[in-house]
């Protein structure tokens, strides 16, 4: 399971001309779930996506995590997150895991995320969405579980 993580200031997901999910300052985190992955890495994911130091502590040092710093955490599902890239001029899709077994993983993630902090939003699971941000530095990791 890999979440490419973006510190934001703002972030929201509309679908069809409707919000669905925002945030103020946080993480928008674009999640893509591969073959083999399970609940186990879901929370592992999600301790990672909760405790990654990358917010400003007092002294402008990256020591405080998400929820320290009070932050929202918008989880957007992204399967094209993991596409092979390496070959050709073409992303291939086949490491990514079968739609509805990535949404069931999604929807687990998103259920664990909800029940351990407050502040969650997220996207619509294989909806054309349109995310719009304000990126916070910018400061961009990519977490794997």
């Amino acid at each position: 399971m890999k979440a490419l993580i973006q510190r934001v200031k703002s972030a929201s997901v509309t679908v069809e001309g409707n919000s669905v999910g925002a945030i103020d300052h946080g993480l928008l985190a674009l999640v893509g779930v591969e073959k083999g992955d399970s609940e186990v890495d879901a929370d592992k994911l999600l301790h990672k996506l909760l405790h990654y130091r990358v917010f400003s502590d007092e002294a402008g040092k990256m020591n405080h995590n998400l929820q320290q710093a009070q932050g929202g955490l918008l989880l957007v599902s992204q399967f094209t997150l993991v596409a092979d890239t390496r070959k050709g001029l073409r992303p291939s899709f086949s490491s990514a895991a079968p739609p509805d077994e990535g949404e069931r993983l999604f929807n687990y993630l998103v259920s664990q995320a909800r029940a351990a902090w407050p502040h969650i939003a997220e996207g619509q699971f294989g909806a054309d969405m349109q995310v719009a941000l304000v990126n916070d530095g910018p400061v961009t990791f990519l977490l794997e579980s």
